[in-house]
C-alpha cells in the first residue's frame, strides 16, 4: 500500500524530466516568376533563395511550405506584380522591364544607354537608390509590394548584324531589331529600329525583316543568333537592371521577425549567386558564338561616343515625363549618373546634362 505514492512520485518526476517536444509553425508561401527556371533569375530563386531562407529558419519556431509557380503556371512574363498584389503569391521575381508604367523609375538604365558594362555595379547602384530615393519604393508600395532587393539584370548589350560594323556610318539604312525602349538607342543613327523580342529575332533576320539585333550575349547564344547575324560588335550599350525580389507588403509585415529576417538573408544569397552565375554564363556565351563562326569585334571608343551623342536627349525626355507625373524622374537620372561617375565609369555622354 505504501508503494503507490512512491510510484506516483517517481512517475511525476520522470514526466517532468522528459524532453519537451515542440513543433515548428508551418507557413505556406507561394513564389512566382513569369519565366521558367531555364532563366538564371528564376533558377537562382529556386536553388539559392529558397534553401537560404530554409537554412536561416533552422532552430526557430517556423518552417515554410513552398509552392513554386514559374513559367506561366501562375503568371506570364510581366504578370508577377499583379499576382502578388492580388494575393495569389506572397513573394516572387518582378521584372520591372515589363512594368514601364507601374515601375517607371526602375527602368532608369534603359534610358541611359552606353552606361556601365559592369553588371554588379549597375545592380548594386539601383538597389542602393531604393534607399536613397523614397519615390522609388513608393511605386512598389502603391501595389502593396515591398521591394526586398536581390536585383537581377542583363549583361552588357551588344549589336549582332549580317554585316560588319566599324563605324556609325555602317548603320545607315539598316533595319535593327531591338527590345522595348531599346529602340530609342537607334534614333538619329541612320538605322531603323524594328521592335521585336527573343522569339522573333532569328526569323526576322533570316527572312530579311531585320538586318541585325540589339541583344545581350547569353540570349544571343541560346537563340543561336550568330547563325543569321555572325558579326558581333561589342558596342557596350551597358548592363541593365531588370527587376528584383518583392513580397506582398501586408503579408510580410504580418510575419514574425524570424521569418522576415530569413527572407532578407535569402535575398542577399540570391544576389551573390545570381551575379556569380551570370559571369560564368556570359563567358560561355561568347565562347559558343565564337565556336559557331561569329566574328567578335569591339566598336572603337570614338565611334561609341559618336553614337551616344547622336541620340536625342533620351534620359532628359524621360525624366521630364516622370516629373510631370509627380515622380522624381530628374532626381533618379542625376543620382544614377552620379553613382556611375563616382565609381570611375567613363561615360561617352553625360545623361544628367540637359
Amino acid at each position: 500500500m505504501q508503494r503507490t505514492p512512491i510510484r506516483a512520485a517517481i512517475a511525476a518526476l520522470a514526466f517532468t524530466l522528459m524532453p519537451t517536444i515542440s513543433y515548428a509553425e508551418e507557413i505556406n508561401v507561394t513564389t512566382v516568376a513569369g519565366h521558367p527556371p531555364v532563366f538564371l533569375w528564376v533558377k537562382t530563386l529556386s536553388e539559392t533563395f529558397i534553401p537560404s531562407v530554409n537554412a536561416a529558419l533552422e532552430g526557430t519556431d517556423y518552417t515554410i511550405n513552398w509552392n513554386e509557380a514559374y513559367g506561366g503556371t501562375l503568371a506570364k512574363p510581366g504578370g508577377a506584380l499583379e499576382t502578388i498584389e492580388f494575393g495569389l503569391a506572397q513573394v516572387g521575381i518582378v521584372s520591372t522591364l515589363f512594368e514601364p508604367s507601374n515601375l517607371s523609375l526602375q527602368n532608369v538604365t534603359y534610358v541611359t544607354p552606353f552606361g556601365s558594362d559592369d553588371v554588379d555595379l549597375v545592380l548594386k547602384t539601383v538597389d542602393q537608390m531604393h534607399d536613397e530615393i523614397p519615390g522609388m519604393r513608393t511605386l512598389w508600395e502603391n501595389h502593396d509590394l515591398e521591394y526586398l532587393g536581390g536585383a537581377f539584370g542583363l549583361e552588357d548589350y551588344l549589336l549582332m548584324t549580317k554585316f560588319p560594323v566599324t563605324s556609325l556610318k555602317d548603320m545607315e539604312g539598316k533595319k535593327i531589331n531591338a527590345p522595348g525602349s531599346a529602340v530609342t538607342w537607334l534614333e538619329n543613327t541612320g538605322a531603323v529600329g524594328v521592335s521585336g523580342n527573343l522569339t522573333t529575332y532569328y526569323n526576322d533576320i533570316q527572312t530579311g525583316v531585320a538586318d541585325g539585333v540589339i541583344v545581350f550575349p547569353t540570349a544571343a547564344s541560346a537563340a543561336k543568333l550568330y547563325e543569321v547575324a555572325p558579326y558581333v560588335t561589342r558596342t557596350h550599350f551597358g548592363a541593365q537592371y531588370a527587376g528584383g525580389i518583392a513580397v506582398s507588403k501586408s503579408w510580410f509585415e504580418s510575419q514574425p521577425e524570424p521569418v522576415q529576417a530569413a527572407f532578407r538573408t535569402g535575398v542577399k544569397a540570391f544576389a551573390a549567386a545570381y551575379r556569380t552565375g551570370l559571369e560564368e554564363r556570359v563567358k560561355n556565351a561568347f565562347a559558343t558564338m565564337e565556336k559557331g563562326g561569329a566574328t567578335i569585334t569591339e566598336l572603337p571608343a570614338s565611334e561609341r561616343e559618336a553614337w551616344a551623342n547622336a541620340l536625342p536627349p533620351i534620359a532628359q525626355n524621360w525624366a521630364h515625363e516622370q516629373d510631370e507625373l509627380g515622380l522624381p524622374g530628374t532626381e533618379v537620372i542625376n543620382t544614377y549618373i552620379q553613382h556611375l561617375k563616382d565609381a570611375g565609369v567613363k561615360l561617352p555622354r553625360d545623361w544628367s546634362v540637359k
